[in-house]
């Protein structure tokens, strides 16, 4: 139902990443070559980067499809960065929260994006709902299930768990309430990504000569180094290594 890719590694132009290769996440935005669920993504997009010496990421995000917005082919063509997190967007249902569910999500020095769904939302979650705070509740961003995954993988970071910890217990949590959901979740602090491959595609790059990571939904070339992850698997990536933990069953 989405895309995404999330970037570490020497500065590089936000095009560079995005729009220049082939199978890059622009031409995903209509033309994915490995989503199992839907097969446009036009229902928004954003991006997360990051600047020197600054440890809060800025975002760019809009309602409509990436295609259409020259806006952002400005800004892809001369913004640098050593860090991003972008993602295409097929919503599940239609809203009205204009650009508000589309990825990624932000609070301090995370970006956070959702590709798949929870079944039977919001219903499923009622329970995990009534734990949160309600300022949590209150404060999310849009009134979609991602935004929700996004509270409670947020809360997790801000009780002290680190990249890895928070998105398993999130999926461990969420797996418990609503055991047929898609969650491949994506996260990073600018410094390290973590991510899950649970009912959908994910995949890395890893380049440690160059200190380069790629973490995405699909390649967006035909690199013969792009290793597919296993469904049902955490990874933990830095500039220089990347880690593949599978799940137990059901995730503790």
């Amino acid at each position: 139902m989405c895309r995404h890719i999330a970037y570490l590694g020497p500065p590089a132009r936000l095009g560079e990443v995005l729009v220049r290769p082939e199978h890059g996440l622009l031409r995903q935005s209509w033309a994915p070559r490995h989503q199992r669920y839907g097969t446009v993504n036009a229902d928004g997009f954003g991006v997360g980067w990051y600047a020197a010496g600054d440890p809060v990421p800025g975002r760019y995000r809009r309602a409509g499809p990436l295609w259409a917005d020259p806006s952002f082919a400005d800004l892809a063509r001369v913004v640098r960065t050593t860090a991003l997190l972008a993602a295409v967007r097929d919503a599940t249902a239609p809203g009205a929260d204009a650009e508000a569910p589309a990825a990624p999500f932000a609070a301090g020095p995370w970006l956070f994006s959702h590709n798949g769904a929870l079944r039977d939302w919001p219903d499923s979650v009622a329970p995990l709902a009534a734990s949160l705070p309600a300022l949590d509740l209150l404060a999310l961003e849009a009134r979609n299930d991602s935004a929700f995954v996004w509270a409670l993988v947020l809360r997790r970071l801000r009780s002290g768990d680190d990249l890895g910890e928070a998105l398993a217990a999130a999926v461990a949590a969420l797996v418990a309430a609503t055991p047929e959901s898609r969650l491949n979740l994506l996260l990073t602090d600018g410094a390290a990504i973590a991510a899950t491959a649970w009912g959908d595609t994910l995949w890395y790059l890893a380049d440690p000569g160059r200190s380069a990571v790629a973490v995405a939904s699909e390649p967006y070339d035909d690199d013969p180094r792009w290793t597919a992850v296993p469904d049902r698997s955490l990874v933990l990536a830095t500039r220089t290594t990347v880690l593949v933990i599978p799940f137990k069953e059901p995730p503790r």
